[in-house]
């Protein structure tokens, strides 16, 4: 299994369905390939139809149809295409660089690197620590051993058989899961504030913007320590008891550890904006979150480590985007 393309265009997806349908490939299968190599969402099933349709009809341009009503500009192919030369050699550059550079207005280029090649401003994204070789070559021989455990456990070294569990992440229909505990802990405060994300509201023009006041996290604070499986949480007086087997797992990896990327913040969205008077309080409402979780969702976070640690592999080692 590759890795998947993560900076595209348009243009360059496109291209792609316009050769794979010259080769007779189905638009059915012609999807499926698009999302195995740009991942989930690049062309919708529709809209790779809706191309393969006009590719049929004799169209051979890449871009957008001028739409109706809207006076004729700049935004043509060629421009389009000297665009994205240049963003590609420098994807810092400013829209208003590239309209110096190439001589064409601002609107017109603003329309072409957003509606024409799709491409939008992202900032680096937070990881956990600077991964030296040594870690990388940790995660990666720690994901290939669990995985072959993993294989070996459903009775079969060369075959493990995977599927597609709810919300798209792969789940391996064999005992290695079934059997696997996970656990972790977080500090948890009486009070969380809502993340900006959380407390955003539609408005009209004519209606104020919503203030947000600054709200400190008081100094108390709970440790919820967790252990829970593809069913629900246990405990690890239940884990002591039954002495079950350690697996390893590598330093600084929480994009391993699915506590961390399935669990805590989940649990941190739901306790944002409360207050709770005592510690009690919090301890209750944090029991009741997990006694109300559904099945599905322990399953899911447990049988995407399956993902994980062949993504963790295929990157050689690096940090697993989300």
């Amino acid at each position: 299994m590759g890795t998947p393309i993560k900076e595209w265009s348009k243009l360059e997806v496109r291209a792609v369905v316009r050769f794979l349908f010259s080769k007779g490939t189905k638009p059915s299968e012609i999807h499926k390939q698009i999302a195995e190599t740009y991942g989930e969402g690049t062309m919708s099933r529709s809209r790779v139809y809706q191309w393969c349709t006009w590719f049929g009809e004799g169209r051979t341009s890449l871009c957008d149809e001028p739409k109706s009503g809207r006076p004729k500009t700049s935004t043509n192919e060629e421009n389009t295409t000297r665009v994205d030369e240049l963003i590609r050699c420098d994807r810092r550059m400013k829209i208003r660089e590239i309209a110096l550079k190439l001589e064409i207005p601002k609107s017109t280029v603003h329309e072409i690197v957003h509606d024409t090649l799709g491409y939008r401003k992202v900032s680096a994204r937070w990881v956990p620590k600077m991964l030296t070789e040594d870690h990388k070559l940790q995660r990666v021989e720690i994901s290939q051993r669990l995985l072959q455990r993993c294989q070996q456990d459903n009775g079969d070294e060369d075959t493990t058989h995977i599927g597609v569990g709810p919300g798209g992440d792969f789940q391996a229909n064999n005992n290695f899961f079934d059997n696997l505990i996970t656990g972790d802990q977080t500090w948890v405060h009486p009070n969380t504030p809502e993340t900006k994300r959380d407390s955003m509201t539609w408005k009209d023009p004519s209606s104020p913007v919503t203030k947000k006041f600054k709200v400190q996290r008081s100094a108390a604070k709970v440790m919820a320590t967790v252990f829970w499986d593809a069913k629900a949480n246990l405990t690890q007086q239940w884990l002591q008891r039954y002495g079950w087997e350690i697996l390893p797992h590598p330093a600084h990896s929480p994009d391993l550890a699915p506590s961390d990327f399935h669990l805590f913040g989940p649990l941190k969205r739901h306790l944002g904006g409360m207050a709770f008077e005592t510690e009690d309080d919090l301890i209750s409402e944090l029991r009741n979150w997990f006694d109300n979780l559904d099945v599905d969702f322990f399953r899911v976070g447990i049988n995407s480590l399956l993902s994980r640690w062949q993504k963790c592999i295929d990157l050689h080692g690096d940090y697993v985007e989300k």
